[in-house]
């Protein structure tokens, strides 16, 4: 066994593989970029080296410096992560060549299968189902317009180096193809440092699912279940489950053995994912179709392990040190359910746009076991931290297991309630609105399951009048509470709120009454003046959450007060709260509203991010819909349209400005 290994990477999957190697007795060494100088995974390490400024390809990119770092400090392996070098060929041959070890596949299999070209080539020639399309490379757009013509739409776009979303794009019209085709390039480029695109057949109703292969370097190679992972935006996988709702014992066998048949092909060891299409109006389930295969850890990988009882990490870094797999296919047991959560830096509230910033606040649920679940947070931040444009947009995994799928899927919901994070946008509101969702909670689901569900974008989860009514004595209990306690405070109230008084609470356009007797061990609400009912569990002013029971329901809600407004946030959904005393809400009614200002004619850069592009000048006539101007953030083009037609009277931004949210691109006469 290794003595000490490099983790050739940074955030959660450094911190994940850092807590594997120390329980193993494996020292470690962390590598970081000028942004992540004070980040948990250096901190965590036994050494850190710095490798170069901010942006990637000046740090996490350069293998030399991290082949330097691993020479300076003895360390015996490399493990590359996911992302950055963890599926470069060069990367694996350069650490083979420098005597240390790669964590990871051989370096014949990173190409045979990374290239998504040469990797159908390859599937098809071992008597692999492929999807139907054009492997060759394309010269430019008029090839890729006839291309897709041949094939029929809709089409999907890749980058051939293509991952995570990135460099993709779906195609229903040649319009869509010669908007889409350079930009693909573009980010396959600049994601990858390579622009060959290929066109497929885009599945109808898709269901995606993976693989997950595990092989030795004995030629040992075992498949440990299925994943869906058929929740996604914009290509990008935001929640993934084992097992799949969908897959039957016959499908996960046929999956299985197809998957390590292809790794057996290219003579593959470690871990690695089979990426599988499935159409979900396919009840036979025997139509599944090979992708691609991801020759590394996949970010999704704890629900794997939460099903398998098995340490991925840990059984990479054994076959990697040469040793066998301590297992057969048929001791691989699948147990309960496992469902991961993406939280991601970005906005549902404002088009899922992008948000960079400080960590002011950042409260993850504690992991635990309650019952019969098992909450479990993989991160790589801590409060103060900064969220930077440099790097991926995830914050953090939420993974629960439980018995059931129902059982994990509501432990999502509660521990999603106990998540604080204050700060920038994130995406909170948004995962516990999709565990709420009745589709999602039957398991029908497909690739198209949120641009289907939520076509006019994210408002909130709805809220049904037994929750704004338990909000309502949430609200109100905090009104009394600190009203109290500013009555006790240099006696700001003349007195102690006692007896407690009937309040308003105005909560979703509506006024609720509610007043409180106490008892031994709580109090007894009244909503308008109806049943009482249990209320148990206090909470004091500066208390970010209130865990309490309403009757015989939990609620978990975080509270905050802005001005005279409270903001209360649980099950997918804020609330803005107003609470007065009985006497004078009628009063308030009469108070004005600010109203915004009218921001309508100007185009307005929705996220921080580069201004690559701008299609217009001053004194051009635009119409709606027309493309404006290209704001790159997080490695990903986000093309800005206009939402009527009007003339260009002013450009405010130039390509290459850096530009801030809100910052003004141009003006409308």
């Amino acid at each position: 066994m290794f003595s000490k290994i490099l983790i050739a990477n940074r955030g959660e999957i450094a911190c994940r593989v850092i807590r594997t190697a120390k329980r193993m007795g494996v020292a470690t060494v962390a590598v970081y970029s000028d942004a992540d100088a004070r980040a948990p995974h250096v901190l965590m390490a036994d050494e850190a080296v710095r490798l170069g400024p901010a942006p990637a390809a000046e740090s996490y990119l350069k293998a030399e410096l991290i082949l330097l770092a691993a020479e300076q400090t003895g360390a015996e392996a490399i493990h590359p992560g996911y992302g950055f070098l963890s599926e470069r060929e060069s990367f694996a041959k350069a650490c083979a060549e420098a005597g240390i070890a790669f964590i990871g596949p051989p370096p014949n299999a990173i190409a045979a299968m990374g290239d998504k070209i040469e990797s159908k080539k390859l599937a098809q020639a071992a008597g692999v189902n492929v999807v139907p399309g054009y492997l060759g490379e394309i010269a430019d757009t008029d090839e890729a317009v006839r291309i897709a013509s041949d094939i029929g739409y809709p089409v999907m776009m890749k980058a051939s180096a293509g991952g995570g979303g990135k460099g993709m794009r779906l195609a229903y019209s040649e319009q869509d193809v010669r908007e889409g085709f350079e930009a693909t390039k573009r980010e396959g480029l600049s994601s990858f440092g390579d622009d060959r695109v290929f066109i497929e057949k885009f599945i109808e109703s898709p269901r995606h699912i993976e693989i997950q292969v595990l092989g030795d370097q004995h030629g040992n190679i075992l498949y440990l279940g299925e994943r869906e992972c058929s929740v996604q935006r914009r290509h990008q996988k935001v929640v993934e489950e084992a097992p799949s709702p969908f897959v039957t014992p016959q499908m996960r066998k046929a999956m299985g053995e197809q998957a390590v048949a292809l790794a057996r092909a290219v003579g593959y060891y470690s871990a690695g994912t089979v990426e599988l299409i499935v159409s979900g109006a396919d009840t036979t389930g025997e139509s599944f179709y090979f992708l691609e295969m991801n020759t590394r850890l996949q970010v999704e990988h704890p629900v794997t392990e939460e099903i398998t009882g098995l340490d991925l990490v840990e059984q990479m870094i054994r076959v990697a040190a040469g040793e066998r797999l301590a297992l057969t296919q048929e001791q691989v047991t699948l147990s309960g359910w496992s469902i991961e959560n993406r939280v991601y830096a970005e906005d549902p509230y404002r088009g899922f746009l992008p948000s960079t910033g400080r960590l002011v606040r950042y409260r993850p649920p504690a992991a635990k076991r309650e019952g019969e679940a098992i909450t479990r947070v993989d991160d790589g931040v801590v409060e103060g931290g900064e969220v930077s444009m440099f790097y991926d947009p995830m914050i953090a995994k939420l993974i629960t297991w439980a018995p059931t799928r129902e059982q994990a899927i509501d432990a999502q919901i509660a521990a999603l309630d106990e998540f604080v994070l204050d700060g920038i946008g994130h995406n909170v509101d948004f995962l516990s609105a999709l565990m709420q969702h009745p589709r999602f909670r039957s398991g029908n689901i497909t690739t198209g399951f949120i641009a289907e569900e939520y076509p006019e974008g994210f408002a909130g989860a709805p809220a049904d009048g037994i929750l704004l009514d338990d909000l309502a004595v949430i609200a109100a209990l905090a009104a009394q509470e600190t009203d109290s306690i500013a009555a006790t405070v240099s006696d700001q109230l003349g007195s102690a709120v006692s007896p407690p008084e009937e309040r308003v609470v105005r909560i979703a356009g509506q006024d609720r009454h509610v007043q409180f007797d106490g008892f031994e061990g709580g109090l007894i609400a009244y909503v308008d003046h109806g049943e009482g009912r249990e209320v148990i569990g206090r909470w004091r002013p500066g208390q970010l959450r209130l865990k309490c029971r309403i009757d015989d329901r939990e609620r978990i809600v975080q509270i905050k007060r802005s001005g005279r407004d409270w903001k209360l946030t649980t099950r997918g959904a804020s609330h803005k709260v107003q609470v007065y005393p009985a006497h004078v809400a009628e009063l308030t009614r009469h108070i004005i509203e600010k109203v915004p200002p009218d921001l309508s004619k100007f185009l307005i850069a929705p996220m921080p991010g580069l201004l690559t592009t701008l299609h217009v000048a001053e004194g051009d006539a635009v119409e709606a819909g027309q493309p404006l101007a290209v704001v790159e953030a997080m490695k990903m083009e986000n093309i800005l349209r206009a939402e009527k037609s009007g003339t260009v009277a002013k450009v405010a931004a130039q390509p290459g400005d850096s530009l801030a949210v809100d910052a003004v691109i141009l003006e409308f006469s």
